[in-house]
């Protein structure tokens, strides 16, 4: 692609980071499931352990096909640079794995994935870095949580499970106040529906096994860095990014790479410790996943509109909790951050609560009873007994994951079907209630 014009959408996803691979002319790049690659002369080799050169030296560090996926999500999130790892999870503690020290302190939002409320909440104390759970709708609730020690602000764009939306430009000018980084999770926006970096985010994480890849078959996790950010600002706070580092004799990773420390940083120290990588297979799966990203996002969309609107009049449901409708008190934020849709990922709640939804799950035949978002299937899970079940009643409340809450991750099957499967489920869901009463 060429550098001297500004690409749309739908160009990059398709060719960002790619050509033609020079010795074959394949078109469509390879998968190179190799681990290590030859150096062209003993200075070559030194150059690339001295990080005076980038290349590849071995792919627990670096892979010519994640290299790919790498620049396509960095171009496709407006970032300055991008790493790959094994899993979202994996991003998320590689992201903090630069910066924290035992004892130090960050913020996230009250509203995330159940699975990143376990990570923070009890994972991270073995590392004593420590997290307060704010409800982020209150920017002056962050600003009371902040600390000495606070290093960051975590939040998601479009919240798992109940689809609520972040104020993200009021969160990063919280964090520009206290000289900290806001992170944000894309996840379930993606970048078609949503770009945080040009709403103030300083680094954007993606479980790449959701929408990005698409369809199910490729598990994967990204960090891409916006390069704004200046880790040297605030002296030694960021010291991992700012001081003099022992394993590369000194070289300071701010003062030497610039915009790009945060993902130089990610590659040399954090995937060669951490070992987090993701396989070449995985890459190659979620690139060509990518290409068809905007086309996919907008039909889930359409879609999720749809099912929501049709709940929303339902007799069997008492809320629906889905940015997209005009009554949701989130729609506002959805037409200044997702303009082009509210994302297929929302909850709503059943009259009948936590037995309800147990047998809801097991009354659909479209649907997929599974803990997973962002496939080409419509997908369907009581969260309270399945991804939220781990924490307490109240920690699920605040979640949006109370016992009576359903989420959906509407795909792109015809809408009408869907509609027809729900209409059935909660129909038969119902008369099992009434007959268990009786």
């Amino acid at each position: 692609m060429s550098k001297e014009r500004t690409y749309g959408f739908e160009t990059r996803m398709i060719h960002a980071g790619a050509q033609p691979e020079p010795l074959t002319g394949a078109r469509q790049t390879p998968i190179f499931q190799n681990t290590s690659y030859a150096f062209h002369d003993a200075d070559h080799a030194a150059s690339l352990f001295n990080l005076q050169t980038f290349g590849f030296i071995y792919s627990r560090l670096t892979n010519p096909t994640v290299a790919v996926l790498e620049e396509r999500l960095a171009s496709l999130e407006s970032g300055r640079g991008s790493t790959c790892t094994a899993s979202g999870h994996a991003a998320q503690l590689l992201t903090f794995f630069a910066f924290m020290e035992p004892g130090d302190h960050f913020i996230a939002s009250t509203r995330l994935y159940g699975g990143s409320i376990t990570q923070f909440g009890k994972t991270f104390r073995k590392f004593d870095w420590n997290v307060t759970f704010v409800d982020v709708d209150e920017p002056e609730a962050v600003r009371r949580a902040l600390t000495p020690r606070t290093k960051a602000i975590f939040v998601e764009s479009l919240a798992n499970p109940g689809g609520v939306i972040s104020d993200m430009e009021a969160l990063a000018a919280v964090g520009r106040e206290a000289g900290i980084p806001l992170i944000v999770d894309n996840t379930l926006a993606s970048p078609w529906l949503c770009r945080p970096i040009e709403w103030g985010a300083d680094l954007v994480l993606h479980s790449t096994t959701k929408f990005l890849s698409g369809n199910g078959t490729a598990m994967g996790g990204a960090v891409i860095d916006s390069g704004r950010f200046d880790w040297t600002a605030a002296g030694e706070r960021f010291r991992g990014l700012s001081e003099p580092e022992p394993a590369y004799h000194g070289l300071a990773f701010h003062e030497t790479f610039g915009d790009l420390a945060f993902t130089t940083h990610a590659h040399a120290v954090g995937l060669r410790d951490l070992g987090a990588t993701m396989a070449p297979l995985h890459a190659f799966l979620t690139l060509l996943g990518t290409e068809t990203l905007a086309l996919r996002m907008q039909r889930h969309c359409e879609n999720a509109m749809k099912v929501a609107r049709f709940l929303a009049a339902h007799e069997e449901v008492a809320w629906v909790s889905y940015a997209g409708l005009p009554e949701s008190p989130y729609h506002a934020l959805a037409q200044k951050y997702l303009p082009r849709g509210a994302g297929s990922v929302f909850t709503f709640g059943l009259k009948g609560g936590y037995a309800a939804g147990v047998r809801l799950v097991e009354k659909v035949n479209l649907f997929s009873h599974l803990a997973n978002v962002g496939d080409s299937r419509s997908l369907i899970l009581h969260p309270a007994s399945t991804t939220h079940r781990q924490l307490s009643a109240e920690q699920r409340e605040a979640a949006g994951a109370g016992d009576d809450v359903v989420r959906l991750s509407i795909g792109l099957e015809t809408a009408e079907d869907l509609i027809d499967d729900l209409q059935m489920a909660l129909e038969r869901t119902a008369v099992a209630l009434r007959q268990g009463a009786s």
